[in-house]
């Protein structure tokens, strides 16, 4: 008998406490490990895996880090045998869900009166892209979040930030303060010579329209980087 005759079963083959559908109907989605829950949406393996191998190797490439997983393409999810585009496309609606949700769980009118609620304000809009984006909170007078907005969206090492872009918003919604934001996908959260440079710019220019920058953050994974935490503003 064949190495992997030894090993692949299908589904049905496993004890009906160890199959993820009805695991999750009678125990409860709580108790999925997330190889259960991403099997689910895999649906089927392959030739020499059940939907449960598949996944579980899915996870192993990425570090068992829904996180990292987060930040894989269609394509990069087509490259494991077994998933095809439907399945992919599954994948990432699923965890785009889970991102909404986040959005979701955070008042955008909460005062925002530290770097960490910047950071959950932002967490799930920039922790995970492949690629560099610019965002800016404009804030009222009471610290009250007055919008979000994309600024511009670059590569892996870096982004043009035009400070007119940025302006123009604040003074549209007549913010007193913004809080300037951005991520890295390496992960590395020190700031680059351009960071400091590009702050330093904005913030004078700011002054001249009475608009305050507060901060500005940088966002890595599942950790940030504050300016004025560490007195560098």
């Amino acid at each position: 008998m064949k190495p992997s005759e030894h090993t692949h079963l299908t589904i049905k083959a496993l004890a009906e406490d160890d199959r993820p559908r009805e695991k999750l109907v009678t125990k409860g989605r709580q108790s999925l490990s997330d190889a259960e829950l991403l099997a689910i949406l895999l649906s089927s393996g392959n030739k020499e895996e059940t939907a449960i191998q598949l996944a579980q190797r899915i996870l192993n490439d990425n570090h068992n880090s829904i996180n990292q997983l987060a930040k894989l393409q269609l394509n990069d999810l087509k490259k494991f045998k077994g998933v095809g585009e439907a399945k992919a496309v599954s994948i990432l609606a699923a965890l785009e869900i889970g991102r909404r949700r986040t959005d979701e769980g955070v008042d955008e009118k909460t005062k925002v009166n530290s770097s960490t609620i910047a950071y959950k304000l932002l967490k799930s809009k920039l922790s995970d892209l492949p690629h560099e984006e610019f965002w800016v909170i404009y804030l009222s007078r009471n610290n009250s979040v007055i919008k979000l907005e994309c600024i511009s969206k670059g590569g892996v090492s870096g982004t043009v930030v035009d400070t007119k872009l940025i302006l123009k918003p604040g003074i549209e919604c007549l913010s007193s303060s913004i809080i300037l934001a951005h991520n890295h996908p390496s992960g590395n959260l020190q700031p680059s010579q351009q960071d400091i440079s590009l702050t330093k710019k904005i913030k004078e220019v700011s002054l001249y329209l009475d608009i305050i920058v507060q901060d500005h953050i940088i966002i890595g994974d599942q950790a940030y980087f504050s300016f004025a935490d560490e007195g560098i503003l």
